[in-house]
């Protein structure tokens, strides 16, 4: 196997000696301590979960919004209590979000506590005494429009159940942890005195890697995408909760709202759009859904379970098979240049991918990946051996608007890397105009744009542009094949 003299540290498990096994039957998912990972805390869980530790986390989640909604109907939420109550700064030692570089994210900023308060003051007086769903739900505060979006959500879950992750963690290390890979941390904003209406920090035993402490999280509470109760959905559902409206007075009246909105050429979006100004007009709506929501429960926790099984395939299984089956210890961790470097990795993972049935590690359940945001956390994954000082970040805008990674060695000595499915229908706009727009911006002194397909159409699609564009001589326009590969044996029937 390739690279068994030198294995590098990816995963919690890596980083600290810990048998992935002993983290699997502890519950917590083994994250990967070099880039966040597409998995968040979903409240719904807590809420409906058999595990009553839980149902109090979601207990005090509500108590805690109460709290707000009750400060912000008095006229109390003044600019200092927005600061004090509101602004959390994203909780980065979970290794777990939506950043594609790293672990760090923009947290929950004045946009979202002004939201948050808004919609306290003015749509949800009510919160916390509902009458139609079963219970209260965080999650209600994000299912009209104004700022309160899903990754603001997730943040805000996960600062107000911090102190039990951090106890959970604390347990784990005491446990597993070896004395010099842990220490005594302080951290602050762990609970709330209500009392004194202030956050207040504590103490934790906690295992410290890179000059951090690190966070691990029950998988039985993560999920990945969307939560259980979300927007997308709740538009998806309009019309089977106008039908199912018990009150024959409150259907009429919805009904008559959104269809004087829209006529037989009316498009798709704009229905969707109709829609949401018909909830936010009727907000009961809103408690019909959660209804139906929380009586399909055990389906979010099947969901959830499938998709944290999925992700920890694509990016912890996969990711482990083609570190160290295919580039520990290979010329893909040597450096020169930083655009010689780069192009030397794409057209390495280019050889494991085509060559060394690489290309397996890009399907889960069967099916090729479909986000190039996956693509690129795999990207990053692989990328972690920087020992030559190299600088990688992720999504760079220049004011022109983002690439995906720049690679650069001071400022004179930067690459771009552009990582696309073949698939994507902006494809040949990006050939096109973005990549020169990108180098003059960046100062970069080359671009390479690295461009994977999964089928013989996707192919001949990209053959296709690369033609009208003029580019079938461009040396860093890589293609890589990630199509399903024979076995030698059944080549040789052929």
């Amino acid at each position: 196997m390739a690279g068994e003299d030198r294995i590098p540290n990816i995963y919690f498990s890596d980083v600290f000696g810990v048998p992935p096994e002993v983290l699997e039957e502890y519950g917590a998912f083994n994250v990967a301590l070099v880039n966040d990972l597409p998995l968040f805390v979903d409240p719904f869980l807590l809420y409906d979960s058999q595990n009553p530790a839980y149902r109090e986390l979601h207990d005090g989640i509500i108590t805690y919004l109460c709290f707000l909604r009750d400060r912000a109907v008095a006229g109390e939420l003044t600019p200092g209590s927005i600061s004090q109550w509101l602004l959390f700064k994203e909780i980065k030692q979970n290794w777990l979000g939506f950043s594609k570089t790293g672990n760090v994210g923009t947290g929950l900023g004045p946009e979202f506590a002004r939201a948050l308060a808004r919609n306290l003051t003015a749509v949800f007086k009510d919160f916390g005494n509902e009458t139609i769903s079963h219970g209260s739900h965080l999650e209600k505060l994000g299912l009209l429009s104004g700022g309160v979006g899903r990754d603001h959500l997730s943040d805000f879950t996960t600062n107000l159940i911090k102190s039990y992750l951090l106890e959970y963690t604390q347990d784990f290390a005491l446990a597993y942890v070896r004395p010099l890979q842990r220490a005594r941390c302080r951290v602050e904003r762990v609970r709330f005195d209500y009392d004194t209406q202030r956050w207040q920090a504590d103490y934790f035993e906690l295992p410290v890697a890179n000059g951090d402490y690190v966070i691990l999280t029950p998988k039985e509470i993560l999920t990945r995408d969307e939560a259980w109760i979300n927007q997308t959905d709740l538009l998806d559902h309009f019309h089977s909760i106008c039908v199912s409206l018990p009150d024959e007075v409150l259907r009429t009246q919805v009904n008559e709202h959104f269809y004087r909105q829209i006529n037989r050429r009316t498009k798709e979006k704009e229905k969707r759009a109709a829609a949401m100004r018909t909830i936010e007009q009727f907000h009961e709506l809103l408690d019909y859904y959660i209804r139906w929501k929380e009586e399909h429960g055990s389906e979010a926790h099947r969901s959830a379970d499938a998709k944290v099984r999925e992700t920890h395939q694509q990016f912890v299984e996969n990711i482990k098979a083609l570190v160290s089956e295919h580039l520990a210890g290979t010329e893909f961790y040597k450096y020169d240049s930083s655009y010689e470097q780069s192009m030397k990795r794409v057209l390495y993972l280019k050889h494991v991918i085509e060559d060394q049935g690489g290309h397996r590690l890009f399907y889960v359940n069967g099916q090729p990946i479909k986000r190039e945001v996956d693509l690129h956390v795999m990207f990053r994954l692989t990328w972690f051996d920087n020992s030559a000082d190299l600088d990688l970040n992720a999504e760079v805008n220049n004011g022109r608007g983002p690439v995906d990674f720049k690679v650069s060695k001071g400022k004179k000595n930067a690459s771009l890397v552009e990582f696309k499915l073949a698939k994507n229908t902006a494809l040949e706009k990006n050939l096109q105009h973005q990549v020169a727009i990108y180098e003059k911006a960046s100062d970069a002194k080359a671009s390479i744009k690295v461009i994977m397909y999964f089928n013989d159409s996707e192919l001949q699609r990209v053959k296709d542009i690369i033609k009208r564009l003029k580019l079938a001589d461009c040396k860093d326009i890589v293609l890589i094949d990630a199509s399903p590969k024979a076995s030698a044996s059944k080549a040789d029937d052929h």
